[in-house]
C-alpha cells in the first residue's frame, strides 16, 4: 500500500511527468509543494528551500491526483454487490471509511458518489442518502477524497430491487422525486434510465428534461445510468450532464451526446471483473455455462460505444463503479487499461482518470497539477503512456 506524504514543504526531484495532456512523457521534472499547494513545476535542477523534504523520484513518474467519476462510497463491491446495499447502516458507514482510506492510498483524491441507500440521518432527523452524510462528514479531512454526491437512485418501480432505490411509479412523478433529492442537498441527481421493460425507456425525454432544468436552476447536475441504447438516447436528448456506463451506444446516440455536451462516464472495468468471476466465484450468474460468452459480448458492445463516443468528440471520464458494481475502491486503474484496450490513446485514458473527471465535477483544480493548485499527486513506477499497468504500481501519494 502506498505511503502518504504529509510534509509541509516537499521537493520531488528527478521524476518524469504524465499529466494526461500530452502523448509524450516529460522527463527530468521537479515538483515543489508548500503547505499543500504546488508552487513550482520545472526542471530537476532547482535547489530546495532549506526546510524542504527532498524526495529522490528518479525512475518514477508523477501523475495528478485521480478522479473516480462513478463510485458508491458506502458499499463494498464484489460479486454480491447488490445485496450489500441492504447491509445495516453501521456496516455501510464502516465500509465507507475503509473505502475512503483505500482511495487516497491509491491516489484517488476526488470522487463522484452516484447513488447510495437512504437511511436515517442523525443531523436532519429524517431519511437521507448515506452519500450526502459522508460528503458532509469528510469535508476538510485530508485523509479522505473530495466528494460530489448524488442522493439515492431514482428509478421506475421494478427496475432495481425494492427498497434500494427511490421508486417512481409514474413518469409524471419523477420531477417531484428529484426535488426531494435536491432539497436534501444533493450535488447531482442520479436517474436510472434502464426500466423494468428492457425494450422501453422508463421516462420520456420531456420528463427527464424537466429534471435537468430543475437541477441546473439549483446549480446541480444530472447523471443518468444507461445500460441500454434507449436510455442514452433519452438522456442525450434531454441534455443530462453525463451518461453513466453507456454500454450500448450507436453513432446517432454518440453524436447526440456530443451536441448536448453530455459526458460518457466509462465503467468497462466492471465487465472485466465479471469475466474474472466466471473463474473465481460460485454466483450462478457468473458460473453458468453461457456466462463468459454473454459477458464477453456485452464488453465488446461497450468497447464499441467508447470508440463511437470518442470519434464523435464526446468527453470521456472514468469510473470504477465500486460498491454499486463489482470493483473495489482502489481499482480505478483497471479502467485506464480497459479504455486503452477499447482503443483510446493512453494519454486520453489518463485524462479520463484525471482532468476530464475534474471537468465533470465542475472543479477546475481536480485531476490537474498546476502552480497555485492543490498538490495531489502520486509517484508510480513506469510510464502510464506506454504501460497503463504502472498506475497500479503506486509508491507514494499526496
Amino acid at each position: 500500500m502506498a505511503t502518504r506524504l504529509d510534509d509541509d514543504v516537499v521537493l520531488v526531484r528527478g521524476a518524469a511527468l504524465a499529466d494526461g495532456r500530452s502523448p509524450e512523457l516529460r522527463r527530468g521534472v521537479s515538483l515543489l509543494v508548500e503547505r499543500g499547494v504546488v508552487t513550482g513545476i520545472g526542471d530537476a535542477g532547482h535547489e530546495p528551500p532549506p526546510t524542504a523534504r527532498v524526495i529522490d523520484a528518479s525512475g518514477a513518474t508523477i501523475i495528478p491526483g485521480m478522479v473516480d467519476s462513478h463510485s458508491h462510497l458506502s458499499m463494498p463491491g464484489g460479486a454480491q454487490w447488490v445485496q450489500r446495499g441492504f447491509d445495516s447502516t453501521e456496516e455501510l458507514l464502516a465500509v465507507a471509511e475503509e473505502n475512503g482510506d483505500l482511495m487516497v492510498r491509491a491516489g484517488i483524491r476526488w470522487a463522484r458518489d452516484v447513488g447510495a441507500p437512504r437511511r436515517p440521518d442523525p443531523v436532519t432527523g429524517g431519511e437521507r442518502a448515506l452519500s450526502l452524510r459522508l460528503r458532509d462528514e469528510w469535508q476538510g479531512r485530508v485523509d479522505r477524497p473530495y466528494i460530489r454526491a448524488a442522493g439515492t437512485w431514482l428509478g421506475r418501480t421494478g427496475a432495481l430491487p425494492h427498497g434500494l432505490a427511490v421508486e417512481v411509479e409514474h413518469g409524471a412523478d419523477l420531477l417531484a422525486a428529484a426535488r426531494v433529492q435536491l432539497d436534501d442537498g444533493a450535488d447531482l441527481v442520479k436517474l436510472y434510465l434502464d426500466g423494468p421493460d428492457r425494450d422501453t425507456p422508463p421516462f420520456s425525454v420531456d420528463e427527464v428534461t424537466a429534471v435537468v432544468r430543475e437541477a441546473h436552476d439549483r446549480g446541480a447536475r444530472v447523471a443518468a445510468h444507461s445500460g441500454m441504447l434507449h436510455g442514452s438516447q433519452v438522456g442525450a436528448a434531454a441534455g443530462v450532464d453525463s451518461i453513466e456506463h453507456g454500454f450500448q451506444l450507436d453513432r446517432d446516440a454518440a453524436e447526440a451526446m456530443a451536441a448536448a455536451g453530455t459526458v460518457l462516464v466509462s465503467t468497462l472495468g466492471v465487465m472485466h471483473s465479471w469475466l474474472t468471476f466466471t473463474d473465481t466465484s460460485t454466483v450462478e450468474r457468473f458460473t453458468a455455462p453461457e456466462s463468459r460468452a454473454t459477458i464477453g459480448a456485452r464488453l465488446e458492445a461497450a468497447e464499441e460505444g467508447v470508440r463511437l463516443a470518442h470519434a464523435a468528440g464526446v468527453s470521456i471520464a472514468a469510473g470504477s463503479d465500486f460498491g454499486g458494481g463489482s470493483l473495489r475502491a482502489n481499482q480505478l486503474a483497471w479502467e485506464a487499461e480497459a479504455l486503452i484496450r477499447a482503443g483510446l490513446p493512453p494519454h486520453e485514458a489518463l485524462a479520463a482518470l484525471t482532468w476530464r473527471g475534474g471537468d465533470l465535477l465542475g472543479d477546475p483544480t481536480a485531476g490537474r497539477l498546476e502552480v497555485g493548485g492543490p498538490a495531489h499527486f502520486s509517484l508510480v513506477h513506469g510510464d502510464p503512456l506506454s504501460d497503463p499497468a504502472s498506475l497500479w504500481r503506486i509508491w507514494l501519494t499526496r
